[in-house]
């Protein structure tokens, strides 16, 4: 069976909201070393985590995007439990319009098949993180996602990796959520906050404002 079959399928099997989470990671080489595999630590955290969890481990659906050289698809949506846990290898620089309009084409792609299925779906969120500033001109992917956010069709979590990360670019991404700082190498500390935020929403209501633990951002992030 092909893998869009597949796909398909897990729809009609498991007709629960989904909660689509694009990860848009820097996999350039700067990356290299300890970063990338404390990455890979908090990627693999992330998964588990929603894999143990109840409720949405049938609602959540990860995307992973790589941009190190070029964009690269790591991992398409999917249920969570059909999915194996990619790992991240740095190199090359850091083309991060192409990693962002990846993922919002998959995203797209993906919430085609939602209304094609009758699946109901939460609103989207992508996490980009990068240490790095962008090795070409962002303003495509900039535009796209301003307009979903605009619309309420995004959520975005944009997270800048060490002192190397410019503040703001990733700003221009996200015209009402601040950007926020890693605090060091806390990457397993952000993706439980985020874990335990996805099933947060998952127990909620499609449409159904959820509140974040703000509390919790202080684990993770320079405040």
């Amino acid at each position: 069976m092909t893998d869009l079959k597949i796909r398909e399928q897990d729809l009609v099997d498991n007709p629960t909201p989904r909660v689509p989470i694009c990860l848009v990671l820097d996999s350039s080489y700067s990356m290299s070393g300890e970063p990338i595999d404390e990455l890979n630590s908090g990627v693999e955290l992330f998964f588990e985590s929603v894999k143990n969890d109840e409720v949405a481990q049938w609602s959540a659906e990860i995307c992973v995007v790589t941009f190190g050289g070029f964009a690269k698809k790591l991992l398409d949506f999917e249920g969570i439990q059909n999915q194996s846990i990619p790992t991240l290898s740095a190199d090359g620089n850091t083309p991060m319009d192409d990693g962002v309009n990846m993922a919002l084409d998959l995203l797209e792609t993906r919430k085609r098949e939602y209304s094609d299925r009758g699946v109901d779906y939460y609103q989207p969120w992508m996490v980009l993180m990068t240490d790095g500033e962008p090795t070409q001109d962002i303003a495509s992917s900039v535009y796209r996602t301003v307009q979903m956010i605009d619309s309420k069709k995004l959520t975005i979590f944009p997270i800048a990796i060490g002192d190397g990360a410019h503040l703001h670019t990733l700003e221009q991404y996200s015209p009402s959520r601040k950007p926020l700082r890693l605090k060091g190498l806390n990457f397993s500390e952000f993706f439980e906050w985020l874990s335990q935020s996805i099933s947060r929403v998952s127990q909620s209501t499609p449409g159904e404002k959820v509140e974040l633990d703000v509390d919790g951002i202080k684990d993770w992030a320079v405040l």
